[in-house]
């Protein structure tokens, strides 16, 4: 009952989280929603800092499974892996009616700088996302997909920065639009041969 009890305050919190911010988002909001009364959260988490972090390795599992499950796929050529990565968050943000973002990036905005324990957190969340991008570059490469002169780790880091701007884009503008730019930009001028 104990793991099920926090495996549902997470989930909870996370998802009022990833839609109104980690500030907006009050503990007894949390457990209302997850229908668990508020000892059970102090049973799970030291504090709501200690929630916080907790969430932020909740999102970057997830994300973290989506890399890997295309990375994995032999069946597919490099750069296809990397369109659909691209295609996959595109459908999850449009299911979601181009709200809430990547919860990562959101919460890198709201906390980077106010905490240096959601710092750290959230930088190494993120550098596991360029890694990922490396990773699926550095093959494309190995492949002769796109030209050995690129510098991988250099164009995986402008992937994501550049993806995480163009949510920002597609949140005020209710479009998928910032992101199929970014995602044709990418393709058409800086993994060009």
């Amino acid at each position: 009952m104990g793991t099920n009890t926090k495996q549902k305050i997470l989930q909870t919190g996370a998802e009022i989280i990833h839609l109104k911010g980690y500030n907006a988002t009050g503990l007894q909001e949390i457990l209302s929603a997850a229908n668990v009364p508020k000892g059970s959260f102090y049973n799970h988490f030291k504090s709501k800092e200690d929630f916080g972090l907790q969430v932020v390795d909740l999102f970057t599992e997830f994300i973290d499974q989506i890399y890997k499950d295309i990375l994995g796929d032999s069946n597919r050529e490099p750069l296809e892996k990397l369109e659909l990565v691209l295609d996959q968050f595109m459908e999850l943000f449009e299911s979601k009616d181009y709200t809430c973002g990547c919860p990562l990036g959101n919460l890198a905005q709201e906390m980077g700088d106010l905490s240096p324990v959601f710092q750290e957190k959230l930088s190494h969340a993120i550098d596991t996302m360029v890694d990922h991008y490396t990773s699926m570059l550095a093959e494309a490469q190995t492949a002769g997909e796109i030209s050995k002169d690129l510098n991988a780790k250099e164009a995986a880091d402008f992937i994501v920065a550049s993806w995480h701007g163009a949510l920002i884009r597609m949140k005020v503008s209710r479009s998928l639009e910032p992101l199929r730019n970014h995602k044709q930009f990418i393709f058409d001028y800086i993994l060009k041969s």
